[in-house]
């Protein structure tokens, strides 16, 4: 693995830290307490080609590797983790599975204005649907269905905690259409949002990442075509799992950001600071925290670069990318838990931004896979040897 990076992937992140300052700073602390969607943010990333970064430009997308996506992602959760958790929903979940899956018809209908982020001058992304009410983790155990009614499936269905959920143009849906079959029996379907039947439940009001769009979709009776279906009968489990180990490197990058992020103010903080006659950052026990934090934070990145290395070179990188989530997030939480410490009471003020970095690392040890669930895909692979 070549450490250096390219001038391309060097410019890509400068373009993302100059957003995250610009555009991205400014407001934050009122978008989150208002749970505001960042709709002005989503639409200028679609303009720096930031909502499908990896796609083939023959899609409208930007034809980027991996590892400019994690730096990017990086750069962006550093300052707003819900602009950064849109960005990596529309590039990680729908675009990529999309392109890897979708038949020509499907990309050239659906993927080329997601990858643009617009259609019609209108803002335009996508929301992958898995999660419900009895099946988080447990992806197995499909309770939407799809009933085969010939030439289209009839969707019936409650999909839980989803990103993009009210502003999304379009969903991909795990939907159980044979129970005899097990994870054999899902299918992946591609539903428009104002098809009949598709209900928009009311945006969750979160611990984190509030402003970042999160709803409950409801299916009463949707009709969705059968050339609305991604791959073959029954290939919605394997696009679900393949999807989101590529997903994990995005999560795991938000995480990276969000950990970064915090380390940047405790640091510039411990600077300006004085206590006991000197600069905080003199006193041994501030200097520990602060190399921890750089310490934890670099093999972070490392695990990151790693996964996304691994993908851009066709090579296996599920466990790699579970590795990434599980390490990233658990840094993130654990970083931005210090760097309200090194603040002291200032860290608890939401205009030092410190605690709400805090809050929004949360999530990144439960979704696209809780810490318990990358322990599985990790364990597992070592196990069987």
């Amino acid at each position: 693995m070549d450490f250096q990076l390219s001038e391309e992937q060097i410019m890509i992140r400068q373009a993302a830290r100059d957003f995250a300052q610009t555009e991205c700073l400014p407001g934050v602390i009122e978008r989150d307490e208002k749970m505001q969607f960042p709709r002005e943010q989503i639409l200028k990333l679609a303009d720096l080609g930031f909502l499908g970064m990896m796609v083939s430009p023959e899609y409208g997308g930007s034809g980027l590797d991996t590892v400019s996506y994690v730096l990017a992602m990086e750069e962006i959760s550093k300052i707003d983790a819900s602009v950064s958790v849109c960005m990596s929903v529309n590039n990680s979940l729908v675009c990529w599975g999309l392109e890897a899956f979708g038949n020509e018809e499907q990309k050239r209908k659906y993927l080329t204005p997601l990858a643009q982020g617009k259609k019609d001058d209108s803002l335009y992304t996508g929301a992958f649907l898995l999660s419900e009410p009895e099946a988080g983790s447990d992806a197995t155990h499909q309770r939407t269905t799809a009933e085969d009614k010939g030439d289209y499936y009839l969707l019936n269905g409650t999909k839980n905690w989803i990103t993009n959920g009210g502003t999304a143009s379009v969903y991909l849906v795990m939907a159980q259409t044979d129970t005899a079959k097990g994870t054999h029996g899902i299918n992946v379907l591609i539903v428009e949002k104002n098809w009949p039947g598709v209900v928009v439940g009311g945006k969750e009001n979160k611990l984190g990442i509030r402003a970042s769009d999160t709803h409950t979709i409801m299916f009463n009776d949707v009709k969705v075509p059968k050339e609305n279906r991604i791959g073959a009968e029954g290939f919605g489990f394997t696009f679900a799992m393949k999807t989101l180990a590529g997903g994990r490197i995005g999560i795991a990058s938000q995480a990276l950001g969000i950990a970064s992020g915090a380390y940047d103010l405790a640091l510039n903080y411990s600077k300006t600071r004085k206590a006991f006659g000197t600069e905080i950052m003199n006193h041994q026990a501030i200097a520990f925290k602060l190399a921890d934090m750089a310490t934890r934070i670099e093999a972070a990145r490392l695990f990151c670069l790693r996964a996304a290395w691994r993908k851009d070179k066709n090579l296996d990188y599920a466990v790699s990318s579970s590795m990434a989530k599980v390490y990233a997030s658990e840094t993130a939480m654990w970083t931005t838990v210090e760097a309200v410490q090194i603040h002291g009471g200032y860290g608890y003020v939401k205009e030092y931004h410190v605690e709400r970095l805090m809050r929004d690392a949360k999530i990144t040890q439960i979704y696209e896979g809780t810490s318990e669930v990358q322990r599985i895909v990790i364990s597992r692979s070592i196990l069987k040897g």
